[in-house]
């Protein structure tokens, strides 16, 4: 079964474009929380991670000429998507046969939503640059047209674990010898209605989130991308590419157990961690750090830290949430975590979690400190609506 190696990755966030900025935020406990700069919502009061580029910015940026109708998620991701292709240095020729796999639950909403009124009020005449990109596939489709890909393409719609199932889709298809070369991850801009959603599930906090901290009130939205290139070992050999990491374990379940709500005995998140370290044949103290998915609400830090305590019992590793970073980005949150957890791996460094004042008493406290460590194998939570959980574990390069 072939290995699968990471040659590639790129991200955007509200810490910046690139990869090289957003680890000097995390290095510089530098969050990029903030109030609402381009979102079109009266929530002003609402702190969210924006990335503070328009999309007119970041169309130049791609060197996209007419982005009126480009969704601003589609954006994002070819910003995330091209900075992974650079790294891995492939080029045009080496994506004919490619496969695109993308994670993403907002999609195209950010424009068709400002449409909207016009549609209420009989004014839209032309309804088609406003809703041809509304759905998910099709930011997935821009986004291939763009970069030229021409094999596999696949959108994965599973709210916040979407990016990680689509690093684990990669994997998959390459361990099973149906691609080679797999551009995986996810993308997702803030929107007014997931800004509203979220609202009314009365789980925002109106303060900077504070994942683990037992006085903890809820999330803050974020948006960003992230994308791996991820390679089959014959891939890698023939083009004598640097191995950045490998994907050496996931595991995906669905407790089914509420709408929105994770199980509160942690099922979900526990099963799901089994099935990466089953895959990734590992014991549990053999995972050096956990980037845990650490929303900040009620419901997912008590869930997540069950199932750790669970899984990990009295050997429980050095773990912290980076949302407070850059708040959650919903579909991308998988991917933009798992180029975190590279980076850890890259820098031989634990990124603090922001916020902590009293620790919740289920675990040992989260790292609060840019904290020097031995670090070759990471687990990445993502912990999604309707109970869909992926657990992505990454190693150093073999």
């Amino acid at each position: 079964m072939s290995k699968v190696y990471i040659t590639g990755f790129g991200i955007v966030s509200s810490l910046g474009v690139g990869v090289e900025l957003n680890l000097a935020s995390l290095k510089g406990f530098k969050s990029g929380i903030s109030m609402p700069s381009f979102l079109q919502t009266s929530h002003k009061e609402l702190p969210v991670g924006e990335l503070k580029f328009s999309n007119e910015e970041l169309g130049e940026k791609l060197r996209i000429k007419k982005c009126q109708s480009v969704s601003r998620t589609a954006l994002l991701g070819l910003l995330a998507a091209e900075e992974a292709l650079e790294m891995a240095s492939l080029q045009e020729s080496d994506l004919k046969r490619a496969a695109l796999i993308n994670g993403t639950s907002v999609g195209g909403m950010d424009v068709s939503e400002l449409a909207y009124p016009s549609v209420l009020n009989n004014s839209l005449k032309e309804y088609r640059n406003a809703f041809e990109n509304h759905d998910c596939g099709a930011i997935s489709q821009y986004m291939a047209r763009h970069l030229k890909i021409h094999g596999h393409i696949e959108t994965i719609s599973t709210a916040c674990s979407s990016s990680a199932n689509s690093i684990m889709n990669a994997g998959r298809l390459i361990r099973a010898g149906m691609a080679d070369k797999v551009l995986a991850g996810g993308t997702d801009a803030l929107s007014i209605f997931t800004l509203n959603g979220f609202g009314a599930l009365k789980i925002l906090d109106p303060q900077h989130c504070k994942p683990f901290d037992a006085t903890r009130k809820g999330l803050n939205l974020g948006e960003g991308a992230a994308f791996l290139v991820l390679e089959s070992e014959r891939s890698v050999e023939e083009r004598g590419a640097p191995v950045l990491g490998e994907l050496v374990g996931y595991g995906n379940c669905n407790d089914a157990y509420h709408q929105t709500a994770s199980s509160p005995d942690g099922l979900g998140a526990y099963l799901a961690m089994g099935k990466a370290l089953k895959i990734a044949n590992l014991l549990p103290q053999e995972v050096d750090y956990i980037n845990a998915h650490g929303t900040g609400t009620q419901n997912n830090d008590m869930s997540e830290s069950k199932a750790i305590k669970k899984l990990f019992s009295d050997d429980i590793p050095v773990y912290s949430s980076t949302k407070a970073y850059t708040g959650h980005a919903l579909g991308a949150a998988g991917a933009i975590e798992a180029v975190y957890s590279l980076l850890s791996i890259r820098e031989q460094v634990v990124f603090p979690n922001l916020n902590v004042e009293a620790p919740m008493d289920i675990l040992p406290d989260p790292i609060t400190k840019v904290q020097p460590a031995k670090i070759q194998k990471v687990l990445s939570n993502s912990l999604g609506f309707g109970g869909n959980s992926t657990s992505l574990i990454f190693s150093s390069a073999s």
